[in-house]
């Protein structure tokens, strides 16, 4: 079967918020499987163009614990493809965001199973797995996230509140990523939103650094939404976003590193 593109990795970044925490103040279980599995559909559903369930996972097993305030970033990659099922591998890292110091939490193999009379128009069976495209230069950040029910708005759409939680937070790793140091976001100069994003759609963020001053970098959000059964993309908002590096009084510090 032809016509669909070479599988890429699918990643999805996040920070460890205190309502993500158990009362050990680490990742709680059950969020990180929650993660693991979003990131499975939405590699499941860029494989193929139908709908998927979970059908089962293999041994998920959490090696450390990722803390509050860490990145946490999940990776998904399809390995096997069946007649109607396939299984994506999905491994959790954690990022310690002052040193960059980053540790393997916990992996696993989720099997999804297409649904639906998807499948059907496609000829019965999901494409055959091909090799994962590794891009010959490191790309910008990309963060996925799925739109679900509770993110929207009245009208079904995208709440524009989440969609600037998600490009700040976006404009956070990045930023933070650049200098190793307590950031806060000191403004937005502007956020142009061009395009609803629908229900059941991806959305990606690429943040990029701009402008660099002592204290401060300039954070350009990129908003796009991917409609998974179709496979459009388009870009849906863009934003200015100024972080500021802060010292343990919250006071701003120079982002570069101190001379010895």
């Amino acid at each position: 079967m032809t016509g669909f593109p070479p599988p890429r990795l699918t990643r999805l970044i996040d920070i460890v918020f205190p309502g993500d925490t158990n009362h050990h103040g680490t990742l709680f279980g059950g969020i990180g499987l929650a993660q693991m599995d979003k990131v499975a559909f939405i590699a499941a559903a860029r494989h193929a163009p139908v709908d998927f369930v979970t059908a089962s996972c293999e041994r998920i097993d959490f090696d450390a614990p990722a803390h509050l305030g860490d990145i946490v970033e999940l990776t998904g990659r399809v390995t096997r493809v069946g007649g109607r099922s396939l299984g994506v591998e999905v491994e959790l890292i954690a990022e310690a965001p002052l040193s960059g110091a980053r540790r393997r939490c916990g992996a696993g193999v989720f099997n999804m199973v297409a649904v639906g009379d998807g499948l059907e128009r496609m000829g019965g069976r999901l494409p055959p797995l091909s090799p994962l495209v590794q891009p010959a230069v490191e790309e910008d950040l990309r963060m996925v996230e799925m739109v679900f029910p509770e993110k929207t708005s009245h009208y079904g759409s995208l709440y524009g509140g989440n969609a600037l939680a998600a490009m700040g937070k976006a404009a956070f790793v990045a930023a933070t990523r650049r200098c190793r140091k307590a950031v806060v976001m000191a403004s937005s100069r502007r956020v142009d939103f061009e395009h609803q994003i629908q229900t059941g759609e991806v959305v990606e963020l690429v943040p990029r650094i701009t402008g660099t001053g002592r204290t401060s970098m300039t954070v350009e959000v990129e908003l796009c939404a991917e409609n998974l059964h179709s496979g459009e993309r388009r870009t849906c908002g863009r934003g200015l976003f100024v972080m500021v590096a802060v010292d343990a009084g919250h006071r701003p510090t120079s982002i570069l590193p101190t001379a010895a």
